[in-house]
């Protein structure tokens, strides 16, 4: 079993860290997976031993009208599917700040655009939570893809334009 609830995921993550084990956390929306999402991962997982992967839940997708696409269940089913994936969450929050309190990873993860931090200040939250556990912040550097930019330019987009 890959997919937890928040609270029961800690306890999981806890105890593997109390074996020695380095935890690696991803966060994000996910909404149309794609190969720039699935090199992340993978690239994630060869920083540490255990990868744990939680979804921005539905009501906080903030990237228009009938986004996302595919609802958080659907989002964290497909990632749970993935063989470097070991763990996958839905997020109680808007962003991964108190999961990064809860769940106390040894590293975070993003990819290489978000390496200059980003508009909404919400990374550089995130990167505080982290300092304040004692976590390190990573970034992958594979191919990257925009989700939004896909699904406007292939399957949202309007006949019109």
């Amino acid at each position: 079993m890959k997919i937890y609830g928040l609270d029961r995921l800690a306890k999981k993550i806890e105890n593997l860290k109390s074996k020695g084990k380095k935890i690696v956390l991803c966060h994000g929306c996910f909404d149309l997976m794609h190969p720039g999402h699935i090199k992340h991962f993978q690239s994630a997982k060869k920083m540490g031993d255990i990868l744990v992967v939680t979804v921005t839940p539905d009501i906080y997708v903030g990237k228009g009208e009938s986004r996302p696409v595919f609802n958080e269940t659907l989002r964290t089913e497909s990632i749970a599917a993935l063989e470097c994936v070991n763990f996958v969450a839905i997020n109680k929050w808007p962003t991964a700040t108190e999961t990064i309190k809860l769940l106390k990873p040894d590293i975070y993860v993003k990819g290489s655009e978000y390496e200059k931090g980003d508009e909404t200040g919400r990374l550089q939250q995130e990167q505080k939570a982290l300092f304040e556990i004692g976590g390190k912040m990573c970034y992958t550097y594979d191919i990257v893809f925009s989700s939004t930019e896909l699904l406007n330019k292939y399957f949202l987009r309007n006949d019109e334009q």
